[in-house]
């Protein structure tokens, strides 16, 4: 593999520079000293911020795009071979490598790369921390797969020690990584387009873990199923956290406040260690924020530092992301796409002021909504009202033959009333004539369905 002399930058080009990921690299690189360039579909923020510093950017994937001073291209798994870019580099024959190839080549330029992976709540915990960390005025370098509020993006470029990023499971990305610290929030079916089954899952998060070398650390859920299948045969340090008494970090005495917000003692070695309040909602969110203190901990961050900056975080756009309020109706939109996701959320939304819970979800992918029809039609049920949009296809195409349609007739089977519209018009449209004074709105899902709730908003 191409690999990159950081004191000798080149011209690095990246193909699909817009997204989240993407762009949060190439920012570090432009603040290396790199020429980057690149291209994406469309302008976006992200885009513009990248203009705005440095960065070529081209509109629209051509082969004219590839010039004769690139040194090296970078791409991710949602570009084809086919792709006109990607073929001219061939052609040309310009060293490229893998989104995550990259980002494991820049973690080994700090001395405590942390890596936080899991089915879900990678975002909100990469945040957490990363919240922690700037209290305690670290100066970290931040990779987060979502817009941070308190530094105006996903990407911050620090000049200490500690380099912080999300670690994704999908095509084994994360097994690129160069971790020292690793956070496993929790292993469940996901990438059914990719992994085979739940073992193969496993054993790729057992390949991450094992990435970690004998002085690292892996701080994992002890609520994990067959968790010796991820921990077997690792020579780095083990901590566990998780709602078993018998992890290192637990809880006990959960409750949430008017607002949904979670708070709950904290058990160190099941010896209790004070009072934990959160800014965010849900059950999900004490045990992430358990694994933000076990990490906390080992980089001997002030317990001080800790509560406080756990209970001013808020959250990251899109999750449980309040929007605004219209006529009365608070309008909320999440991110979550997984059954296990949506579960949560609602259980969450239960615990917040509302009459009636509208929940208009727009499914991520064919193959993820034909691998949980049932499992998505049973966690929907949580909402009061349902609303389906169309499938957001995302990277596929629909060789499966299935629609929103049939997710419909298994959440109504369960005795559920749900609506289906094909546009958001209608859906919006809808929801102006039915929503009423005290109502609380969801939009949710991986894809666009945010714009219903901005549209209804104004925003």
């Amino acid at each position: 593999m191409y690999q990159i002399n950081f004191k000798e930058p080149i011209h690095v080009y990246f193909m699909g520079i817009g997204g989240i990921s993407m762009s949060g690299l190439a920012e570090i690189l432009l603040d290396a000293g790199f020429p980057v360039s690149g291209s994406d579909a469309k302008k976006s923020p992200l885009t513009e911020h990248l203009t705005s510093i440095g960065a070529r950017i081209a509109y629209g994937q051509r082969a004219e795009n590839i010039s004769d001073d690139i040194d090296l291209v970078v791409y991710t798994a949602a570009i084809s071979p086919d792709n006109p870019e990607y073929v001219e580099a061939l052609n040309k024959n310009i060293p490229m490598m893998t989104r995550a190839d990259l980002l494991g080549q820049i973690m080994k330029n700090y001395q405590t790369p942390i890596a936080i992976s899991g089915t879900h709540g990678k975002t909100t915990t990469t945040s957490m921390v990363s919240e922690v960390l700037l209290a305690g005025e670290t100066d970290p370098t931040l990779s987060i797969g979502g817009i941070l509020k308190s530094i105006g993006g996903n990407i911050r470029v620090g000049k200490s020690e500690y380099f912080v990023t999300e670690a994704c499971e999908y095509t084994n990305s994360f097994l690129s990584f160069f971790p020292r610290i690793s956070i496993i929030l929790n292993i469940e079916e996901d990438h059914m387009d990719f992994f085979k089954n739940i073992e193969e899952i496993r054993n790729s998060f057992h390949r991450f873990a094992q990435l970690l070398p004998e002085d690292g650390y892996l701080i994992i859920n002890s609520g994990i199923e067959q968790i010796s299948e991820v921990t077997k045969d690792l020579s780095c340090k083990i901590i566990t956290f998780g709602a078993d008494i018998a992890s290192n970090y637990s809880y006990t005495n959960a409750a949430f406040d008017e607002m949904g917000r979670a708070s709950y003692t904290l058990l160190k070695n099941g010896t209790p260690s004070g009072r934990i309040e959160l800014g965010v909602v849900g059950e999900h969110n004490i045990l992430n924020s358990l694994s933000v203190i076990a990490l906390m901990d080992l980089l001997h961050i002030e317990e001080t530092t800790v509560l406080s900056a756990l209970k001013s975080f808020n959250g990251t756009e899109r999750r449980f992301e309040y929007k605004g309020s219209i006529a009365g109706v608070t309008v909320l939109d999440d991110y979550a796409h997984h059954p296990t996701e949506i579960e949560a959320t609602l259980k969450a939304a239960a615990n917040y002021p509302h009459n009636t819970l509208w929940c208009v979800f727009q499914p991520h992918t064919y193959t993820r909504t034909n691998a949980f029809l049932k499992d998505f039609a049973q966690v929907l049920t949580l909402a009061d009202k349902v609303i389906l949009t169309d499938i957001y296809a995302a990277r596929e195409k629909n060789t499966i033959g299935i629609t929103s349609l049939d997710l419909q007739r298994e959440i109504e089977k369960l005795g559920k009333e749900c609506f289906y519209f094909p546009s958001f018009d209608e859906v919006e449209n809808f929801l102006l004539e039915n929503c009423i004074n005290g109502d609380l709105l969801i939009t949710m899902g991986a894809g666009d369905v945010v714009k219903i709730g901005e549209n209804l908003l104004g925003i």
